[in-house]
């Protein structure tokens, strides 16, 4: 494997908002209801905008675009509490525990680097227990004379941590932290926080779909070893709903019998996990269970901000279950979405995906909930 490692690097800077915890879900909330009272409407694509950015330019922004009647430190001063009472409410996104917990066990040393001021850092990470003292340093926006994307802050921190700049890793989702980083000789991994806009963070030293895509040993960091057989077992997680008429495009365009689920009421299941291929069991009101492989993507139709789940059941039926309740429960992960140059390509994928998830559900980390007792409780539990 040492052919394939891009440059060994000692310690991990990681950013906060938009990499470990899904803070622009909460800003779009909170700026959904501020601006009904100017009569405006929060445009989801301004997130664009204000990612990454330091508070007081992301207020320029807004109060720029909408054409408040205000300066951009009266809006921050107006929105800065209502955003702080919902910080509790703000969830980690998928894999950061894990990757927090794996870079801590191995003893690799991680310095947590934000724009945020230092109080709502602070705010912010008291509902993750382990994760303060995870961190050698915290280094907070307020506390350099200029966030990123100026490299100031990535290099105080590899100063606190008394390690070169370029034994550092930093991982960010936002493009001025990638520019931030690049200016400080670091390597970095982008996340991108929104969906399609992998091609403009063509300066990352690599690009990847989310946390649980992470492989630290290509940075000559310890690798996980939570992966079983092609296999990431997941927190189960679960939807369900009528299955509607008409095939998935699945069925019509690549042969395989995909069901369409309404995941109406799941919308914000959905969000909080990535887009990828993911597997499970799968169990049809009247005809019992069935191992299920799925793909969950963004809808085309919804300019990306809506995101859709197609299942495949791996079994071969006779006949239609239009009506028919279905409920799936997701207890791993496989792969991120991926494009691929050829029809042929991606059915060829698909059925590779099958055999892993046949094979998979077989170990008894994943066997043990094809159990009705364990559906009936979740299926409760949601209603």
């Amino acid at each position: 494997m040492m052919n394939s490692i891009r440059k060994l690097v000692s310690c991990v800077i990681l950013d906060l908002d938009g990499t470990l915890v899904n803070t622009d879900g909460i800003v779009s909330e909170v700026l959904k209801v501020y601006l009904v009272k100017y009569e405006k409407k929060w445009d989801g694509r301004e997130a664009q905008k204000i990612i990454g950015k330091t508070p007081i330019e992301a207020a320029a922004a807004i109060v720029e675009d909408y054409g408040l009647p205000m300066s951009k430190e009266d809006l921050l001063s107006e929105i800065s509490p209502m955003f702080s009472d919902q910080w509790c409410k703000l969830k980690a996104l998928p894999g950061a525990y894990r990757l927090i917990k794996h870079l801590r066990g191995h003893g690799v040393q991680m310095a947590l680097a934000s724009n945020s001021p230092r109080d709502s850092i602070e705010k912010k990470i008291s509902y993750h227990p382990t994760w303060k003292e995870s961190f050698a340093t915290i280094i907070a926006g307020d506390e350099v004379k200029a966030g990123k994307p100026s490299p100031e802050i990535f290099l105080e921190a590899a100063k606190r941590l008394s390690v070169d700049p370029s034994k550092c890793l930093v991982i960010e989702d936002s493009l001025p932290g990638v520019v931030a980083a690049k200016a400080a000789d670091m390597e970095v991994v982008a996340v991108p926080s929104l969906p399609k806009q992998s091609h403009l963070y063509t300066a990352a030293d690599e690009v990847i779909n989310s946390l649980l895509d992470l492989r630290p040993e290509k940075w000559g960091l310890p690798s996980f070893e939570d992966w079983i057989d092609g296999t990431l077992p997941l927190e189960p997680w679960h939807i369900g709903g009528p299955v509607i008429k008409g095939y998935g495009r699945g069925s019509k365009v690549l042969g395989i019998p995909t069901a369409n689920l309404s995941v109406e009421g799941y919308a914000s299941v959905l969000s909080e996990h990535p887009a990828g291929v993911y597997f499970g069991w799968a169990k049809l009101s009247t005809r019992g269970f069935y191992k299920m492989v799925m793909s969950i993507g963004w809808n085309p139709y919804f300019d990306n901000t809506e995101k859709t789940i197609e299942p495949w059941l791996l079994h071969k039926f006779d006949e239609d279950f239009y009506g028919e309740e279905l409920h799936l429960v997701i207890v791993g992960y496989i792969r991120p979405e991926a494009n691929f140059p050829s029809l042929e390509s991606l059915i060829a994928k698909i059925h590779e995906d099958g055999k892993i998830a046949e094979n998979a559900l077989e170990l008894p980390i994943y066997a043990k909930y094809k159990d009705e007792t364990y559906f009936k409780s979740i299926h409760n539990n949601h209603l």
